[in-house]
C-alpha cells in the first residue's frame, strides 16, 4: 500500500485552502448535513484520524505556523518551515509577516484540525493556509461545505465538557484551550456569543482567564464589553487581573478608560496595582497621570509602590522627570526608596544629576 503523497498549494482551485499539506493521506466529506453529525461518524470509525476543515479568520495579519517548525537549511532564525501534526509542538501566532516567505496578502481564513484516536478527541490545532504541515502519512478526513456557526458550536462542546480522566490536565492544555482559541478566531458573530458564555461567573476560573487573552486579542469592541463586564463584576481577583492585561493589548478604543478605571477603582490592591503596570505600558498621558494619582492617592503602600515600578516602565521623558518627582516630594518612606532604586537602574543622566544634587546637600 503506497502513500498518498500531496502538497496542497495555495492557488485558486478548490482544494487550496485546505493548506499545505505533505505525506497524507487525504480524504474528503461534506459536512453540509452538519459538522458535528460527520464528526461523530467519523470519529466511530476508530483508530487514529486527524479531521479538519477551513473557518474565516478575524480581520488583522495573523499567521500561524509552529514553534517547532524545521527549515531546510537547519536556520531557526527563519519562521515557518514544516511543521509536525501529529508529534509537533504548540503554533506559533504572529501579528506580522516575520517569515521569509513572501506573502502578498493577510490570510483571510484559518485551518482548524482535531485529531482522535479510537473515537476520542486528543487534540486540536490551528494554523493559517500558508503553514506547510508534515501530516506523518496519517489520514486526513478533510471537511467542505463546513458553516462557520455549527464550527463555533461544535468547539464550544470541546471549550467546556469536562473530562474526568487522570489526563484531565493534559486534555485542558490540548483540547479545551485549544478549541477557545479556535472560536476566538472565527469572524462570525457566533463567536462573540459563545465567548460570551464562557466568561459568566459559573464557569470555571480556568475558563473565564483563558478567555479574557482572547477577548483583548482578537475580539475588538465586543471583546472590550465583555472584559468591562469583567473586571467590574468577576468574583475572581485572578480573574480580573487576567481582564486587565487583555484590555492592555486590546486595540478598542474603549479598552484604555476601562484599563483606568480598573487600576483606580478594583476593590483588590493587587489587581490595581497590575492594571497600573499594564497601563504603563500603553503609555500616553492618560497612563501616566493615573499612574502618578496612584502613587498619591491609592490607600495601599503596596499599589503605591507597584505605581512607582509602573513610572519606571513608561518612555524616560514620562516616567523619569516623575520618578524624580516622587524622590524628592512623597511623603511615605518606602515610596521615597522605590524611586531613588528605579531611578539608578534607569541610568539616565537626570537621575544621576539628581542624586549628585542630594548628595552634595548632604
Amino acid at each position: 500500500m503506497t502513500t498518498v503523497l500531496a502538497w496542497l498549494l495555495l492557488s485558486a482551485t478548490g482544494l487550496a485552502a485546505q493548506g499545505r499539506f505533505t505525506n497524507v493521506k487525504l480524504e474528503t466529506r461534506s459536512a453540509a448535513q452538519g459538522l458535528e453529525r460527520e464528526i461523530r461518524a467519523e470519529a466511530a470509525r476508530g483508530g487514529i484520524v486527524w479531521i479538519g476543515y477551513r473557518a474565516p479568520m478575524v480581520v488583522g495579519p495573523r499567521r500561524m505556523c509552529c514553534s517547532d517548525s524545521v527549515t531546510g537549511d537547519g536556520d531557526s532564525s527563519i519562521c515557518c518551515g514544516v511543521c509536525r501534526l501529529d508529534g509537533g509542538s504548540g503554533v506559533t501566532l504572529s501579528t506580522a509577516d516575520s517569515a521569509s516567505r513572501i506573502v502578498l496578502e493577510s490570510p483571510t481564513e484559518f485551518l482548524v484540525l482535531a485529531r482522535f484516536e479510537n473515537g476520542g478527541i486528543t487534540r486540536v490545532r490551528t494554523f493559517t493556509p500558508d503553514c506547510d504541515i508534515d501530516a506523518g502519512a496519517m489520514t486526513m478526513i478533510w471537511m467542505t461545505d463546513v458553516k462557520p456557526e455549527e464550527s463555533v458550536a461544535w468547539l464550544s462542546t470541546l471549550a467546556t465538557s469536562t473530562t474526568a480522566a487522570s489526563d484531565a490536565g493534559r486534555a485542558r492544555e490540548r483540547v479545551a484551550k485549544q478549541a477557545v482559541t479556535a472560536i476566538a478566531l472565527h469572524n462570525v458573530a457566533a463567536a462573540d456569543r459563545a465567548l460570551e458564555g464562557f466568561v459568566a461567573p459559573s464557569q470555571p476560573e480556568w475558563l473565564r482567564s483563558n478567555t479574557a487573552f482572547w477577548l483583548g486579542s482578537g475580539r475588538g469592541e465586543a471583546g472590550a464589553r465583555l472584559l468591562a463586564r469583567m473586571v467590574q463584576q468577576d468574583p475572581s481577583d485572578k480573574v480580573r487581573d487576567k481582564a486587565a492585561f487583555a484590555l492592555s493589548i486590546s486595540q478598542a478604543p474603549s479598552a484604555l478608560p476601562t484599563l483606568i478605571a480598573a487600576a483606580k477603582e478594583d476593590k483588590s490592591p493587587r489587581v490595581r496595582g497590575q492594571a497600573l503596570f499594564w497601563l504603563a505600558r500603553k503609555a500616553g498621558n492618560e497612563a501616566a497621570v493615573t499612574i502618578t494619582e496612584a502613587i498619591d492617592r491609592d490607600p495601599e503602600t503596596e499599589v503605591k509602590k507597584k505605581a512607582v515600578f509602573a513610572l519606571s516602565q513608561l518612555p524616560k521623558d514620562e516616567g523619569v522627570p516623575r520618578l524624580i518627582d516622587v524622590a524628592r516630594n512623597n511623603r511615605n518612606p518606602e515610596v521615597r526608596k522605590q524611586a531613588f532604586f528605579w531611578l539608578g537602574q534607569s541610568k539616565d543622566p537626570r537621575a544621576v544629576q539628581f542624586f549628585e544634587d542630594i548628595l552634595l546637600k548632604k
